[in-house]
């Protein structure tokens, strides 16, 4: 199964789960809206934590990169109107759309919408054939482009790290192969080529492309470079006091969700005893409760999609933001997705 960023689990044979969002009662008293306040959902998805924000008197200022997404939450401004803003905008970039005196709170819901999954033509599924495209934004190069252009090493690199895929090297090699006789156009193309690099086994508990369109679609749509720029900016953006609050489900997005908190709040460690003390950083968030949050055995059983979600939160301290440098990430030296011509 796959989560995407409402939640949404999908099975590996059939279509979209009923949508609950995920750890959403956490989520809000973790955020704790109260009416007046100004909070950013950056991740607006179907909707689902932006309604309960709005339902709690606070104004949502709403973010998605997807114009689909955009579009099809117009009703949800008819009914709040005055409380709401959707604006098509990468998470990234939310500081450039929070008021001068600041915002009360962030609530970043990481992932792909189940909307983006089940339309074919998007090309996330590697279970509806349709163009291999994947762009979140409908903008920029596909991952047919990507599977059609990267160099071998660069693929092996991208299927490896991004999605922790044991046989990336003979994949890569096997797309090269395919490529040079014919480009790859469609989602089936590809699902097609890793099953007979890869055939599925009786034990095996996710399909063979799985990993691959994970890492496509990380590449494709920089989603780790976007959530470190994303808590960068919610850094920025929050007022003294205000809350920053991520849900993850994958083990990449979550590690750079801990490494921000661990040293924005000086608890990032690794220093030796035997080193010369150094000066202490700025502290520009507190931890909020424990460092990790998970669902409850009663919600991952009611609701499944709740399994693999992590929640991480933090509350602005009154300290300058400090610069962004993605090297606390440390994330690997991967090619650029904008140098692929589409």
């Amino acid at each position: 199964m796959t989560a995407d960023s409402d939640g949404m689990e999908h099975d590996v044979g059939g279509g979209p789960m009923r949508h609950i969002p995920v750890l959403l009662q956490q989520v809000m008293m973790t955020l704790d809206p109260q009416p007046g306040q100004v909070i950013v959902d950056g991740t607006f998805g179907a909707g689902g934590y932006t309604r309960a924000i709005l339902d709690a008197g606070a104004q949502v200022i709403a973010l998605d990169r997807d114009p689909q997404a955009i579009a099809d939450g117009q009703k949800m401004l008819e009914a709040y109107r005055g409380k709401l803003q959707l604006i098509c905008s990468r998470f990234s970039d939310l500081d450039e759309h929070a008021p001068e005196d600041g915002l009360d709170g962030v609530v970043l819901d990481i992932g792909v919408s189940s909307m983006q999954i089940d339309e074919a033509e998007r090309g996330f599924s590697f279970q509806k054939d349709g163009p291999l495209d994947m762009r979140m934004s409908s903008k920029g190069p596909t991952a047919a482009d990507v599977v059609n252009t990267l160099k071998v090493s660069d693929l092996t690199r991208v299927f490896g790290f991004l999605g922790e895929e044991k046989q990336s090297g003979r994949i890569a090699r096997a797309i090269d192969a395919r490529r040079k006789v014919e480009r790859f156009q469609t989602t089936l193309d590809l699902v097609t080529l890793i099953e007979k690099v890869k055939p599925r086994k009786a034990r095996d508990k996710i399909h063979p492309a799985t990993r691959v369109f994970q890492a496509l679609r990380i590449f494709v749509n920089e989603e780790l470079g976007e959530l470190a720029d994303a808590l960068f900016a919610a850094e920025r953006a929050l007022k003294p006091g205000g809350r920053l609050v991520v849900v993850s489900f994958h083990s990449l997005e979550d590690r750079i969700v801990k490494r921000f908190f661990q040293d924005r709040s000086g608890r990032a460690g690794g220093s030796s005893r035997h080193l010369p003390v150094t000066e202490a950083v700025p502290v520009t968030f507190e931890i909020i409760g424990k460092p990790m949050t998970a669902a409850t055995e009663a919600e991952a059983d009611e609701n499944p999609r709740a399994r693999s979600a992590k929640l991480r939160a933090g509350t602005r301290t009154a300290l300058a933001p400090r610069p962004a440098d993605r090297s606390i990430f440390g994330l690997p030296e991967l090619p650029s997705v904008s140098t692929l011509g589409s």
